[in-house]
């Protein structure tokens, strides 16, 4: 049976078609046409690159109008190396703070002396200007094993999408099992920068990250509160790989959770984008709201914890100040396990979650006068209805 009938090409073509001609990305046909070389098609030297450094090399250029050839080389070797003793994970998660937060390279100052610069990868705040590709049937070659993968998605050279696709009339769950746990067994490098996962069959779409049981990909209906909501495969292009929708999920939407000693990275689920960029615009518009943002209602089970971890990232990303965020539960027990979630999840730096926590009314006055980045408190705490407003000394 030839190739065209017995693979997703109609589910394939007609997604790329939807991210070309609806949400703007770049999209090329690799298999068996791709040209090798420097002023090839991609720019690959050959197919075990996994990075596009001539996209690459060009954002960081235009990103960085300060970066030298030396350092553009230093950029490649830091983005790219990686301990051979560290899990998948561990290495995604490190290139994941490198492409968020730039990559240090080395400035000679005027007397001589050096320090580390932050080189910026990709440019959060105006989508249009990166780079977006979406580069279908791809070859990759590992050391012992050839692949073609559906659609891999590039933006400034980075292979931070990954879509698996499958036949209508093939269970969704299968691109997991016989395909995406393949390509992690034979050639992992794919998955070194990979932000999102997606499998589908057109009818239906999952999306998850690194790390995670098929169990814990989860669909992505709405594109708005008000949405009837649609599993299919269009909604979930719609939804994430709407170029400022990609970058903000990048950017505040994915945390690494070091809970209990193991690391789980976690996405944030389609309520919990929708619900949090309703309350970062409530805060954006708070003097005209009186300081009011709402209620961010949660079924239980819903992820509380993880939207409050999602929202607090935002603010203090996107906002400029140093707003103290007031955490408050009604039991002692919740308010460890918050307090720990953002300690695991690195939102209080490196210091101790226990020094964010108010160990009585006394201690929460003198550390809401300090203006400190977070409070951890029972809501108990604040019993005293004659007090006089508190405000930083």
């Amino acid at each position: 049976m030839k190739y065209e009938y017995s693979e997703n090409v109609l589910v394939q073509d007609s997604a790329a078609a939807l991210m070309h001609d609806e949400l703007g990305w770049d999209v090329v046909f690799a298999y068996n046409q791709e040209v090798l070389g420097e002023n090839g098609t991609l720019g690959r030297k050959d197919y075990h690159e996994i990075v596009l450094w001539r996209y690459f090399d060009k954002a960081l250029k235009k990103l960085n109008p300060w970066i030298n050839d030396a350092q553009v080389t230093e950029a490649h070797q830091t983005l790219s190396s990686y301990l051979s003793s560290a899990s998948l994970l561990q290495i995604n998660e490190e290139k994941y703070f490198m492409i968020r937060d730039g990559i240090p390279v080395t400035v000679k100052k005027s007397n001589g002396k050096t320090e580390e610069k932050k080189a910026i990868v990709i440019d959060f705040n105006d989508p249009d200007n990166n780079h977006f590709l979406a580069v279908k049937e791809l070859k990759i070659h590992g050391d012992l094993y050839r692949r073609r993968t559906d659609i891999v998605g590039f933006v400034n050279g980075l292979p931070l999408l990954f879509i698996e696709l499958k036949r209508n009339d093939v269970d969704v769950e299968n691109a997991y099992t016989d395909n995406y746990t393949d390509y992690q067994d034979t050639i992992p490098f794919l998955f070194h920068y990979n932000a999102f996962l997606m499998l589908s069959n057109g009818m239906e779409a999952k999306v998850g990250t690194l790390g995670s049981k098929y169990e814990f990909f989860h669909e992505w209906k709405r594109l708005s509160e008000d949405d009837a909501g649609s599993v299919a495969l269009e909604t979930m292009l719609r939804g994430i790989c709407k170029k400022e929708n990609f970058l903000d999920l990048y950017e505040n939407f994915i945390l690494f959770d070091h809970s209990d000693g193991r690391t789980a990275k976690i996405l944030a689920r389609n309520h919990q984008y929708l619900g949090v960029n309703e309350a970062v615009k409530a805060y954006g518009e708070r003097q005209l709201r009186e300081g009011k943002l709402g209620v961010f209602w949660h079924t239980q089970g819903s992820g509380k914890s993880y939207s409050m971890l999602f929202l607090s990232q935002k603010i203090r990303r996107k906002f400029p100040g140093s707003p103290t965020i007031v955490v408050l539960t009604d039991r002692d027990e919740l308010n460890k396990q918050i307090c720990g979630t953002f300690e695991a999840c690195g939102l209080l730096g490196k210091t101790e979650g226990k020094k964010f926590m108010a160990t009585s009314g006394t201690d929460l006055v003198g550390k809401l006068k300090g203006n400190p980045s977070f409070i951890f408190t029972l809501i108990q705490k604040f019993n005293k209805p004659d007090e006089p407003p508190i405000y930083p000394d």
